[in-house]
């Protein structure tokens, strides 16, 4: 493909004086804006659409216009348009120069490790990732791939992070706040660690999405997204995604998810574009119930502990007030009693429903200690908190009062 055919199909309107470009990746507009114009104009002036709204276009090919013109995007694996609207539009709110998508968040954080790591080389991370990206970390890229991982013995201290990183370090990969426990990790501070080793910062930005956590802003390098939890917000979508340079993405857009293949399709594309315009309020009714919800049960006689950010007893509580807008949708809680209290409580709701996954427009509870984590050995998942009386909660939109009173009675149940 020849250099203005790809500048024509980034930058269209540097070659057709009639164009009106979409919102960019580094316009100066505000989130909400962004979530609801970038990638996307509705009459472009180029005629390529005239709908309101973002087209889906199924084809998986797409025709030369002559031998030696090569369209672009060439193959659906690779890219296709309605896809190509929503990787403009994830790296305008994170703020990134560019992003490529994958059919789940577990599948791009396989790309991007993929892409970036050899045989001999490590990636520094800790416990308080979510439970299958532990599994690649701990058994998937170490036996198959020869990719090892350093797990850092104390994330809330530096010097952990420091002496975790050597010459062979590929990545450093932090998730915050952390699923299920809410860890929160200072990115800023953390991204200095890296930078100082010449080492870029991986952050997971699910549980807040940026709407409202802007990693990048504070020094990360690479953002990893599950689109399929706050970002599409109702169980409908599978996807993921990578945001950082346009050099990466597009290494493992042609390197490793060409070949891998596993991309979101046009249509699950499409249906996240209309989630995304109401992501900055999804997340700010997210995270007012949960704030409420987590204040009921910090008080509840029979909750031992609550994980929110949000409550003044959070070990990171002022951090989080610093590097988030509010702290989001997702917290946990311990019960007395083990697993056989938390099924007690769990198999008692009327209304929050048992379901793997988090971040839908209704309330779900899941059991990190026999779902999520079950692959973690006993010793990691004490430090990494995972009790066996643990239930996560994904706080959804109801009336706050109604997902109370269900928690209430269920817990009377112990």
């Amino acid at each position: 493909m020849s250099n203005e055919q790809l500048f024509f199909m980034r930058e269209p309107w540097r070659f057709d004086p009639t164009y009106r470009r979409p919102v960019q990746p580094g316009d100066d507009l505000g989130f909400d804006t962004k979530a609801l114009h970038a990638g996307f104009r509705p009459l472009d002036g180029a005629g390529r659409f005239n709908t309101f709204t973002v087209p889906v276009m199924p084809s998986m090919t797409f025709p030369y216009e002559r031998f030696d013109k090569i369209p672009y995007p060439v193959y659906g694996r690779t890219k296709t348009p309605t896809a190509a609207v929503l990787e403009e539009r994830l790296a305008a709110l994170e703020g990134g120069e560019a992003c490529v998508t994958a059919g789940s968040g577990s599948q791009a954080l396989f790309n991007l490790i993929f892409t970036i790591a050899r045989p001999g080389d490590n990636i520094v991370t800790s416990l308080n990732i979510f439970g299958e990206g532990y599994k690649q970390a701990a058994a998937i890229f170490p036996e198959r791939c020869g990719v090892q991982f350093h797990f850092v013995e104390d994330p809330a201290d530096l010097r952990s992070w420091d002496a975790a990183i050597d010459g062979r370090t590929k990545l450093v990969w932090v998730e915050t706040p952390s699923n299920p426990c809410l860890f929160v990790t200072d990115i800023q501070a953390v991204a200095d660690v890296a930078h100082s080793h010449g080492v870029p910062l991986l952050v997971d930005n699910t549980t807040a999405t940026a709407a409202l956590q802007q990693p990048m802003a504070l020094g990360a390098d690479i953002v990893l997204l599950s689109i399929t939890k706050f970002l599409a917000g109702n169980a409908t979508v599978l996807g993921g995604a990578i945001v950082g340079p346009e050099a990466l993405t597009e290494d493992i857009r042609w390197n490793t998810t060409e070949f891998v293949g596993a991309i979101m399709q046009p249509f699950d594309s499409w249906l996240t574009l209309q989630y995304l315009e109401t992501l900055p309020l999804r997340m700010m009714r997210h995270s007012s119930n949960a704030q409420t919800v987590a204040e009921f049960l910090a008080g509840h006689p029979k909750v031992k502990h609550v994980n929110y950010s949000g409550l003044s007893t959070h070990p990171q509580h002022a951090l989080a007030c610093r590097q988030m807008q509010t702290h989001g949708g997702l917290l946990s809680f311990v019960v007395p009693g083990g697993i056989a209290a938390a099924a007690a409580v769990m198999d008692s709701f009327k209304l929050v429903i048992h379901a793997v996954t988090f971040g839908t427009s209704r309330t779900i509870c899941m059991h990190p200690r026999t779902i999520t984590h079950e692959h973690m050995t006993q010793e990691e998942r004490d430090v990494a908190g995972i009790d066996d009386g643990l239930i996560r909660l994904s706080v959804g939109l109801e009336n706050p009062e109604d997902i109370i009173a269900d928690l209430d009675q269920a817990l009377a149940r112990l």
